[in-house]
């Protein structure tokens, strides 16, 4: 019969312990018969008699002082593993390794550490920026952000946000070069184009035609890996760019940019939040989540109303649909 080892010695510990294996039992919440069997098991494993014992006493043979001296050592040295784990899944300190994409760490993200670095300022975050989708395990990942799809895994995915893709333009561009009344008519235009990170090749523009999907290949004239460089670009009257609700949205209520075709504003993909288990985790981890999903979930900040679509597309000027510059 197969004997858990780490349970029968530490059953053996406390009932040398305590002089009783029914009191023994008692205190590791089990049986007194399953206690008994594991003491059995114990000594027909070793090949000894450890306790002298009737049905009113229980005292140690010279084998099981011995084995007991010998075991006492290790089993404290456990016990103190454990409290440990224990505590640093109850403390609010050590480190907490926080994944997320670069392209939406700044809008994002970064509130929601530095009001938890103010909360919590024994926790030691350590933050890695990457776009391309790793593996969590390997990157020993306490909590993850996903932009796009919900991550696979087997990983707990929480849904946080619905990532809107916004074309739009400075003032100042659409001045010199006009709008784009349709989808075709950015052919006609400068664009700037966002680098896969995977790949380096600069990723479609994705639009909402009727209850569709609709990629489109666009060829940039400003291309960049990085989703700041590449709003400044737009800001700067550059070029036209399809940027995300978390970006744009607080560009255009402020006017620095005009979203245009409002009505192909594609709503398919949204940022997660991703760990690895929905139980034992450390109270960091846990108090991170619950912060990011108080402060992400859902927020009017990131996300344009159709209304504010509309109201602010009306500031955009007709004018001849400018010819596809040769610079």
């Amino acid at each position: 019969m197969a004997i858990n080892e780490l349970r029968a010695i530490a059953n053996f510990a406390k009932a040398a312990e305590l002089g009783s294996l029914r009191q023994a039992a008692a205190a590791q919440g089990i049986t007194p018969q399953a206690s008994s069997q594991l003491l059995v098991q114990l000594e027909s494993h070793l090949g000894v008699r450890l306790f002298h014992r009737t049905t009113r006493s229980l005292s140690l043979t010279e084998e099981g002082r011995q084995f007991l001296a010998s075991a006492q050592p290790g089993l404290a040295t456990l016990q103190q593993a454990v409290q440990g784990a224990r505590r640093g899944r109850e403390e609010m300190a050590g480190p907490l390794r926080i994944v997320a994409p670069r392209s939406i760490l700044l809008e994002v993200i970064w509130p929601v550490l530095d009001e938890f670095c103010r909360r919590h300022p024994l926790v030691e975050p350590d933050v890695q920026l990457d776009d391309r989708i790793g593996n969590w395990v390997e990157d020993r990942v306490d909590v993850g952000f996903r932009s796009g799809y919900p991550p696979e895994g087997g990983v707990v995915a929480r849904r946080l946000l619905t990532l809107q893709l916004i074309v739009c333009a400075a003032p100042s561009y659409i001045a010199r070069h006009g709008a784009p009344a349709s989808i075709d008519d950015l052919a006609q235009h400068r664009c700037s184009g966002f680098r896969h990170a995977s790949t380096g090749k600069p990723m479609p523009w994705e639009f909402q035609v009727g209850d569709d999907i609709v990629a489109r290949t666009i060829h940039p004239t400003f291309c960049t890996n990085d989703i700041e460089v590449e709003a400044r670009a737009v800001l700067g009257g550059h070029a036209v760019g399809q940027l995300v609700g978390p970006t744009a949205a607080p560009l255009v209520r402020s006017g620095q940019l005009v979203p245009l075709l409002p009505q192909h504003v594609a709503q398919h993909l949204a940022l997660y939040v991703y760990y690895g288990s929905r139980t034992a985790l450390p109270a960091r981890v846990r108090a991170f989540i619950d912060l990011a999903v108080e402060m992400v979930a859902n927020n009017p900040a990131y996300l344009l109303t159709p209304k504010e679509l509309a109201t602010h597309g009306h500031a955009v000027q007709k004018k001849p649909r400018a010819r596809k510059s040769t610079q």
